[in-house]
């Protein structure tokens, strides 16, 4: 039988090669911007999908080189994560939905795998393996709004300063400040929906541990 220290350092290996994968496709499309003369790391690093991909793996390392149990884990670690949880999967459905056929400086199509897929995916299965060991609120959840909509005014006042917008849909020149509002409205809708459904899936996975017994 499987010990619940054995599955911590299972998970903290898991872990650590996910957030060093993310690390290195970052890497090395900055390299290869480098080398085609294109990278800027005022807007390279301006980008939502960059900051929130380093936000995640960064996360990531901290819990993988510190596999404590999780009794304790501290809240504000695990609220952390539900941020990245969310930021990922809405940077996964925007990408997917609007973002389609748009110049991200992530070129590298193994790279826009990583950093729009695979972090995506893994965060959201981290979540449910290793859930809270309190329980979440939507109260609380909604704490997550505050660095989308902070990065979001940034962005704006950037872009009426130097006339630069990481992302087509925040541009007022592609169908006017109307279409940008509409843009915003809807992604925070779904930021909204997401952190709800990131509260409701930790709770019920909380619960499913308790009764199977808790890994530790």
């Amino acid at each position: 039988m499987i010990t619940a220290v054995v599955k911590r350092r299972v998970l903290a290996i898991v872990r650590l090669l996910v957030a060093l994968l993310v690390l290195v496709a970052i890497g090395v499309q900055l390299v290869t911007n480098l080398d085609n003369g294109t990278f800027d790391p005022t807007r390279y690093f301006a980008f939502f999908t960059i900051l929130s991909n380093l936000f995640g793996a960064g996360l990531l390392l901290v819990l993988a080189l510190s596999p404590r149990a999780r009794t304790t884990r501290s809240a504000t670690l695990d609220l952390l994560r539900g941020a990245a949880v969310v930021y990922l999967a809405v940077t996964f459905v925007v990408v997917m939905v609007l973002l389609s056929s748009a110049e991200l400086q992530v070129a590298l199509p193994w790279v826009d795998t990583v950093v729009h897929k695979i972090l995506p995916v893994y965060l959201l299965i981290d979540w449910l393996v290793d859930p809270p060991t309190r329980r979440l609120t939507f109260r609380l959840g909604l704490r997550w709004l505050i660095g989308p909509l902070i990065w979001a005014l940034f962005t704006l006042v950037r872009g009426e300063v130097d006339g630069w917008y990481p992302y087509p849909f925040l541009d007022p020149a592609n169908g006017g400040y109307p279409s940008v509002a509409i843009h915003l409205v809807a992604i925070l809708i779904g930021f909204v929906v997401f952190s709800w459904v990131t509260v409701a899936l930790a709770n019920l996975a909380r619960r499913r541990s308790h009764r199977r017994g808790s890994p530790g």
